[in-house]
């Protein structure tokens, strides 16, 4: 069955995607400032993750009935990893490595699994 490119279908992967890079910066983006009180950066990272949650939120709403709630999640993950490596590489400034793409391969592999019909 090929996928669908239907805007129900879209939608919900295009805002998982922005609100992933919300996320990531909520969770990681402080690592470059240590200098900075935990309870600032604590507080932040809420602040941050607000806006995460107002469009993961929408996006699994928009996106079940289209994929189920296992997709949902695989696909969630599937783009943190993703999101996370382009973090990694261009705000923390590491690399990564030839295990980092193995496991990660390894994980889109069973992440297609959830598609199998």
């Amino acid at each position: 069955m090929p996928l669908s490119l239907s805007p129900a279908a879209v939608w919900p992967i295009v805002l998982l995607c922005a609100s992933n890079v919300f996320m990531t910066f909520a969770w990681y983006g402080h690592l470059k400032f240590k200098s900075a009180p935990l309870l600032v950066v604590v507080l932040a990272s809420w602040g941050i993750a607000f806006f995460e949650y107002c469009l993961a939120v929408p996006a699994n709403r928009m996106g079940h009935g289209v994929y189920t709630a296992a997709q949902l999640k695989t696909i969630q993950e599937v783009i943190t990893l993703l999101v996370f490596a382009g973090f990694s590489v261009f705000w923390l400034k590491e690399s990564l490595t030839w295990n980092h793409a193995v496991g990660f391969a390894l994980i889109a592999a069973g992440a297609a699994f959830v598609f199998k019909g």
